[in-house]
This record gives C-alpha cells, sequence and structure tokens, in this order.
C-alpha cells in the first residue's frame, strides 16, 4: 500500500526462490523500501517468503513457507507497468505486494478487497487524487503497457468489444477462465446485441508473440472481427458501446472511461457495483464510486517507483514517468534524419530523440529525403535552418545552467511539426496548445502549473540559471530592458519593426522619460559570441546589469520592454508587467502590452491566464531529458535538477566538435570562392 513500510524501525526478512528477485535491481529497491529485506536460506519464525503471484516458480516457496508455517508476500506488477510488456526487458514502474491474497483471485481475500470493503476513501484529496489520476491516464492513453502509436486508426465506433486474455494467464486460471468461456462471453455478446459489429480485442503479449490467445482466426465470421492491432485501450473504449471481460485489466479501465463492463470472472473490480456481473461476490456489498475504486487500486494499494530519485514514490511520480517515456517512444520509435545540427549539438541530439531507433544525421536535402522513404524515419531540422514540411526542433524554456553558445547541452527541446514558437508569421503547435488550455483545464493541470510557477520563481530558475551578484538598484519605477541577440530568428521573424538594442532602448526611454531604465544585456552578446551590442547604453538607461541572475533581476523591476525575448514571458510568470514591441509567443493573449502588431489569429477566442500559459508553454509543449537517469522525463524532474543538480557540462568533446565545424566550414567557405 502507499508508504508501506513506513515508520518500520528495521526491514522484514523476505526469503525468495525466484532468481528474478535477485537479479532485478528497482524490484529489490521497492521492496526494500517497502521495508522488506530479500534474505536467501530458510526462514525462521517472524520471517515471510515472497513469491511472484502465482508464477510457475511460486511453488517454490509456496512449499517452503508451509514447512516453516510462514507466511506469504504475493508480488506481482502494478496496472500502470511500463512501455513494453516485461518480457521485453523493462523494468516495472510499481508492484503490488500482498499479504493475504491476490487480487485477481476471487477465491479468496486480498488486500486490495480489504482496502476496497473497509477503508473510509472519503477523503477530498485522495479523492481528488484518483479523479486526476483517471483524467491523466486516458488523455496520455496510458494502460499497464503503453507503447501504442496514436496515429493507428481505431475500428469505425459503434461496436461491441470483447476483450481477450492470454492462455494460461493466473488471473483467467483463477477465474476459471479457458476456451470455451471465451467462446461462451462472444456468443452472450452476440445475442445481449443483436445486429451489432463485435470487436475481439486480442493481449497485448498475443501480438508480441509471447503466448496465445483464446480466440482463434475462424471465430472472426459475419460481423465479428479481430483486433489485434497495438492500440490503446483508450482509443477501442471511445469507440464501443458495450464491453465484455473475463477478468482483463482491460475492464477496469472501461469503467474509468464510463462503461458498465460485463463480467464473466472475478477481477477486483466486479462486485462493487460498477459492473454487470455473471458471478455473485458474497464478499463484495459495498457500492463504490469510480473514483473510490481507482483511489484503493491504483493509489493505496501499490508501490511506486520514481525511476528519477531512485526511491519508492507517489502514484504520481510514476504516472509522470510513464507520460514522458511514453510520449517520448510515441514521436521517436519510428527514428528521425536530422539535418541542420551542428557537430557538438548530435550527441545531446542522440541521447534525446535517439532512444528506441538510432537518429541519422544527415544535411543533403536529397539523401534526407531517400533516407525517410527507405528506412520510414521522420525527418527533423534545427528550426532555424527549416524550409518545408518538416519537423523542426528548438532549445526548450528551461533549457540548462549555462550558454547554449558555450556547448552547454539542453534539458529541454521542442518539436513543432507546424511551425516553431518563435516565428509569429505562421501558426505553431504551441499556439495550439495555447488555445487549448485557454478553453479550461481540468482542477489538477490548474494545480500542477501553479505548483510549477511557484517553484520557478521561488528556486530563481530561468532559461540558462546564470548567476551573478545582485547591484544596487537606483530607486523608483523601474523598467528592465533585456538585450537579445539581433540577428537570432526570434528577432528577424517576430520583431519586424525594428531588430536593433539600440533602437529598443531608445523607444523605451523616450515612452518612460522619467522612469529608471535598467539595460541587461544578452548573456551570449555579453560574452562576445553572437551579434547585439550597444555602444553608450547609458545614453537611455541609468544603469547597466552586467553578470547577474535575470530572476533576481525581475524580483527588483516594475516592468519589462522587450522586442521578443523570453524575459517577458518569465517576468509575467513573477506578476510583472511586460510591454512588447514585436510578437513572441507570450504576447497577444491579453496579458502582455503589446506595442507591435500580433496575430490577429491569437485576438479570436478565449483568452488564457498566466496558469493556462505556463501549462502550455512549460508543460505540453516541450520535452525534457534527465541527464542522470539518461530518459525523458517530467518538467518537474528538471526544475528539481536546475534547482540541486547535478548538471551536464560542455565537456572536451563537445568543444572540439565546434572548433572541428567551424574550421570545416571555412575551409568549404574558400572552396566556394
Amino acid at each position: 500500500m502507499e508508504n508501506q513500510g513506513a515508520g518500520q524501525t528495521s526491514p522484514r526478512r523476505l526469503f525468495v526462490y525466484n532468481g528474478g528477485f535477485l537479479t532485478q535491481s528497482r524490484v529489490r529497491r521497492m521492496l526494500r523500501g517497502a521495508g522488506f529485506r530479500l534474505s536467501l536460506g530458510l526462514p525462521k519464525s517472524g520471517d515471510l517468503v515472497g513469491v511472484w503471484g502465482q508464477s510457475p516458480t511460486a511453488h517454490r516457496g509456496e512449499a517452503i513457507a508451509a514447512r516453516y508455517d510462514c507466511p506469504i508476500l504475493r508480488i506481482e506488477d502494478a496496472f500502470l507497468r511500463s512501455l513494453h510488456p516485461g518480457r521485453a526487458g523493462e523494468p516495472p514502474l510499481g508492484l503490488m505486494i500482498d499479504e493475504t491474497g491476490l487480487h485477481f483471485d476471487p477465491s479468496r481475500p486480498s488486500d486490495l478487497e480489504t482496502l476496497l470493503k473497509t477503508h473510509p476513501l472519503d477523503d477530498g484529496a485522495l479523492m481528488a487524487r484518483a479523479r486526476a489520476g483517471m483524467a491523466r491516464m486516458q488523455s496520455a492513453h496510458l494502460s499497464k503497457y503503453s507503447a501504442q502509436d496514436l496515429d493507428v486508426p481505431a475500428p469505425k465506433p459503434g461496436y461491441v468489444l470483447v476483450v481477450d486474455q492470454t492462455e494460461g494467464d493466473a488471473s483467467v486460471t483463477a477465474s476459471q477462465g479457458d476456451r470455451a468461456r471465451f467462446l461462451e462471453m462472444l456468443f452472450v455478446a452476440q445475442e445481449e446485441n443483436p445486429g451489432a459489429r463485435i470487436v475481439i480485442k486480442t493481449h497485448p503479449e498475443t501480438q508480441a508473440g509471447f503466448r496465445g490467445g483464446h480466440y482463434r482466426s475462424a471465430d472472426a465470421t459475419g460481423l465479428i472481427e479481430i483486433c489485434d492491432t497495438p492500440l490503446s485501450p483508450w482509443q477501442l473504449l471511445e469507440g464501443a458501446t458495450r464491453v465484455y471481460t473475463l477478468s482483463s485489466q482491460m475492464g477496469f479501465e472501461a469503467i474509468i472511461a464510463g462503461h458498465k463492463p460485463r463480467v464473466f470472472g472475478g477481477p477486483f473490480y466486479a462486485g462493487w457495483g460498477l459492473s454487470d456481473d455473471e458471478e455473485v461476490f458474497a464478499r463484495r456489498r459495498r457500492p463504490l464510486s469510480r473514483a473510490q475504486l481507482f483511489a484503493a487500486a491504483m493509489i493505496l494499494y501499490p508501490t511506486w517507483f520514481n525511476p528519477y530519485s531512485g526511491e519508492n514514490g507517489l502514484f504520481e511520480d510514476a504516472l509522470g514517468a510513464l507520460e514522458a517515456t511514453t510520449r517520448a517512444w510515441r514521436e521517436d520509435h519510428k527514428g528521425w534524419v536530422a539535418s541542420g545540427m551542428r557537430l557538438w549539438k548530435r550527441r545531446p541530439l542522440q541521447k534525446f530523440f535517439g532512444a528506441h531507433r538510432p537518429v541519422l544525421f544527415e544535411d543533403d536535402p536529397a539523401k534526407v529525403e531517400t533516407l525517410t522513404q527507405k528506412s520510414g524515419h521522420r525527418a527533423m531540422c534545427w528550426a532555424n535552418k527549416a524550409e518545408g514540411d518538416v519537423t523542426r526542433v528548438e532549445d526548450g524554456f528551461l533549457r540548462s545552467r549555462g550558454l547554449g553558445a558555450e556547448l552547454v547541452p539542453p534539458l529541454s527541446l521542442v518539436l513543432d511539426d507546424a511551425g516553431i514558437y518563435y516565428n509569429p508569421t505562421k501558426p505553431s503547435q504551441l499556439e495550439t496548445l495555447i488555445q487549448t488550455a485557454a478553453k479550461g483545464l481540468r482542477p489538477d493541470q490548474i494545480e500542477r502549473s501553479e505548483r510549477l510557477i511557484h517553484r520557478l520563481t521561488d528556486k530563481g530558475l530561468s532559461k540558462y540559471n546564470l548567476s551573478g551578484d545582485m547591484p544596487t538598484l537606483p530607486p523608483g519605477h523601474r523598467i528592465l530592458v533585456p538585450g537579445q541577440v539581433e540577428d537570432d530568428a526570434s528577432i528577424l521573424t517576430g520583431s519586424p519593426g525594428f531588430q536593433s538594442n539600440e533602437e529598443l532602448l531608445k523607444r523605451t526611454r523616450a515612452a518612460n522619460p522619467d522612469a529608471v531604465i535598467l539595460w541587461k544585456p544578452h548573456p551570449d552578446v555579453q560574452a562576445g559570441l553572437r551579434k547585439g551590442q550597444v555602444n553608450a547604453p547609458l545614453t537611455w538607461a541609468d544603469k547597466v546589469l552586467e553578470n547577474c541572475d535575470i530572476s533576481e533581476v525581475l524580483q527588483s523591476v516594475d516592468e519589462v520592454w522587450t522586442m521578443t525575448s523570453l524575459t517577458g514571458f518569465e517576468a509575467l510568470l513573477r506578476k510583472c508587467r511586460v510591454v512588447t514591441f514585436g510578437a513572441p509567443f507570450y504576447a497577444g493573449w491579453g496579458l502582455t502590452r503589446d506595442l507591435g502588431k500580433v496575430p490577429a489569429r491569437r485576438l479570436q477566442g478565449p483568452r488564457p491566464d498566466l496558469t493556462a500559459l505556463a501549462h502550455a508553454v512549460l508543460i505540453d509543449y516541450p520535452r525534457y531529458f534527465d541527464p542522470v537517469t539518461g530518459q525523458a522525463c517530467p518538467v518537474e524532474t528538471v526544475v528539481d535538477r536546475l534547482a540541486n543538480g547535478p548538471l551536464p557540462s560542455p565537456g572536451v568533446i563537445n568543444r572540439s566538435l565546434s572548433k572541428l565545424q567551424g574550421r570545416l566550414a571555412s575551409h568549404a567557405n574558400l572552396w566556394r570562392r
């Protein structure tokens, strides 16, 4: 159960006789965190024997437990496990640790059944977590195994869904299931839904070739069809009119999705008034809501693991990890051909996007087209070099601790197949996400966004997170003017009126003759790496701020005047007034005073508040990468790394590759002369 083992002064000895307990380090850590110490040998009084559910090796532990009169601890994968079935070698995100039985065996009670029978399940905060968890699982299409491509078309809606399971599965055996029982279920589905299309959904392990199912191709006659494509359960449930199952987890998910499934076995979710049951469950008489069922089964019962801390955590930790890794798999599993990538960026990009298929780097457009056609890879290009129909890549808004121009690898990147966020001349995915968020966030999304804003501002985090001493500022109404890189793509596309830092200062002073103007040059410009130097800035500014923390500066000013700088967005997070001369991604939504022309499309429809804007910009749009585990991660993990470390550094390889690319470019220019 959640926080299992808390308060125990010493771990309980758990004797195991299955090598998997010893070889799977994450399983060992989860059990240790739950208050159990794995042991070998023979148990004594007070010890427990651990077995894996009703696996083929469970009899070993059962025999020892009977001989030495020790209680059995039964362990199973949790209902959110991994991308692929466990046979693919992925460790689980959670375990179900049960001292009284098995959740799928109706012949005797289990800890989960006891929770469902006796726990009050009336705490408002717990119910809110349950509703949020159900919504997030559906929204992200997460299930026990989540490697489903959402672009694969689902059957035409309006069918009756019959769920198959694998032969020999312990939950099928516990519900006395066999082929005859599954055929009976199919017959009843036809009888109760005359003239309806019936879709039989095969199990993911059947699709992967691990085990067979109970239905055969010969069963697909007339209006019956077999669906063996790896579809998201939520896609299938959305199109179904009724759901029939023996004991599949998909029956539980059907309840979450709003169905009342017809259940022919004895799974944990049957008997609580949320399903139409063939069997009668004398021990289960309590009517439950969907949120109560979910709270017990997903939040209280399992032991969850946080892969980024390496310790047991909450349900939300595992959920966030699976959201991030599933998104990365869905975007990357077909592979990428990347162009316009500097040599030093290629290694970080390979880590970011190449976990499932290696990224192929190629700058020749003809070769890119050939590679994508032959390999099925998609094409990506660094945003400022992209042309035509290609997915654009750019740094995210919580990038690193250090400058990209100094070759510090990024912790966040964005992929955009519509446009790119800094170019207002055409729509981008970010605009769509902002418009969607403006229509209304769920309560859990509002809470998450507000918590993220508070953490960023409390920890003083920004895009580059450069530190420095804060100088004494003149008193008065302070306006910060952040400098920009004058040949940056965001300036060239987003500020057509002017692209000069000097002009920015002039116009700000002209509009605010009595204000205290604070000029802060861009870090890349100040380091001599990019264009944008202003001669004699004190002609218009009262003070020049160099080598200081932008987050600390924003806490001390009243306004920010900018062309398109990300500092404007960071100022909004800190409740600072922002005036724009250009059309950055955060302009035109009613949160800034816009002196430049913003796209008319942003002025239509609902307007986002700051919480909605931040959710779209920081949670929905970027991808995040954890440099410690080398895995995709949620934004909260990157915030924690930026606040507490450790973080990547440029390294010798990056600098060497950058110099090599510079020399190659110089030689190429000489040959073209």
